[in-house]
């Protein structure tokens, strides 16, 4: 698909969903994906099988999550990155955030270098780690506002060790599709429920969000530390 055609294709689908994107923002989205598709053919990076659905999956969902980013300059830490997203477009829709991928593979952590180069991300890094052994490194300890990741299931000892990474008052991001209970199971303390919120309605897909509960704050179940998407 021409890049013009894939752009027109691309704010077609973000109007279906109720949002505007900017020329830049289609810009950088556009030249993602083609980035995306070339590397794709190579090495299983994701699906892109169904255009649309990719486009909505892929590019929109964390668009439309970046909008609940409490302010502009967060670090951000998305864990099992694969091929950039929801990390990368998120990055495109806040540039300001400083962003740390995480993914274990080689081949698609030189993906994700790539990507940084190819479209001038500034304040970007890849990990080529498993997100248990960076826990060694001391200075990542309670060092980011968000950790982000797609899970269709996430189990208790992978959200407590997740938590160890965010700052009090941080958030876990959960890409989630429509199946699946709205609050996690066996959710446990520092980690409490803040909130679900819709992100693209073709895919009924949510954005679940958990809230690191400050020493000695009381933080009301529903009740977000992170801004509401506008």
């Amino acid at each position: 698909m021409a890049p013009r055609d894939f752009s027109t294709r691309l704010a077609r689908r973000a109007s279906r969903s109720g949002i505007f994107l900017s020329d830049e923002l289609i810009a950088g989205l556009t030249a993602y994906y083609e980035l995306l598709s070339r590397w794709n053919r190579k090495i299983n990076l994701t699906s892109l099988e169904n255009p649309d659905e990719a486009i909505d999956r892929l590019l929109l969902e964390p668009v439309i999550a970046a909008r609940h980013f409490r302010e502009p300059n967060l670090r951000v830490m998305d864990v099992g990155s694969g091929g950039g997203s929801p990390s990368i477009p998120m990055k495109l829709a806040a540039p300001a955030i400083q962003l740390t991928m995480v993914e274990a593979k080689a081949r698609k952590s030189a993906f994700l270098r790539e990507a940084i180069r190819h479209l001038s991300l500034p304040d970007a890094v890849v990990e080529t780690s498993r997100y248990e052994e960076l826990l060694a490194r001391p200075e990542l300890h309670e060092a980011f506002g968000v950790v982000s990741l797609r899970a269709v299931r996430v189990e208790s000892r992978a959200l407590v060790t997740l938590q160890a990474f965010l700052e009090p008052g941080g958030a876990v991001f959960l890409f989630r599709g429509p199946s699946g209970p709205e609050i996690p199971a066996n959710l446990m303390p520092p980690l409490e429920w803040a909130g679900t919120h819709p992100l693209v309605e073709a895919l009924q897909s949510r954005l679940t969000v958990l809230i690191k509960r400050p020493l000695g704050i009381d933080v009301p179940r529903g009740t977000s530390l992170v801004q509401s998407g506008g």
